[in-house]
């Protein structure tokens, strides 16, 4: 039976900083909320002693930009974890209009998964693979 993969969800609202010279939200700042989401879900789901072991790394980004966000806007940042291998990770993250539902963001990025100590790649156990599921 295949678990399927929990969808992790955090609420914003745009302010002044997160908005470049055009008045919208910067596809830096897009970038930052993709890593942000993606370390709150490991801190709120993985035990300490996974938190200790291991550390994520990401090594790759693919983001298609389809609307734009503006000052005050409410933003839902999901995400869920796809494909795991055996060092790497696929993360998904769509970047939502609160209040229309609209995909303003599409993200898919690669993760590796790193040993806290020797800073080097390390197996993805069973354990870890079920972090990201629904319990």
């Amino acid at each position: 039976m295949v678990v399927p993969a929990e969808i992790y969800v955090h609420r914003r609202t745009v302010s002044k900083e997160d908005l470049d010279d055009l008045h919208h939200v910067n596809n830096v700042i897009y970038v930052q909320w993709i890593q942000d989401i993606a370390k709150e879900h490991w801190e709120v789901r993985a035990s300490d002693d996974l938190k200790s072991k291991f550390i994520w790394v990401v090594i790759r980004h693919e983001i298609d930009y389809k609307k734009q966000a503006f000052l005050g806007d409410e933003i839902l940042i999901e995400t869920y974890v796809g494909e795991t291998t055996f060092v790497t990770s696929e993360r998904y993250v769509n970047i939502k209009n609160a209040k229309t539902g609209e995909v303003l963001v599409a993200a898919k990025s690669m993760w590796c998964l790193l040993d806290a100590d020797t800073k080097r790649p390390t197996k993805i156990t069973e354990e870890l693979r079920t972090v990201f599921h629904k319990q």
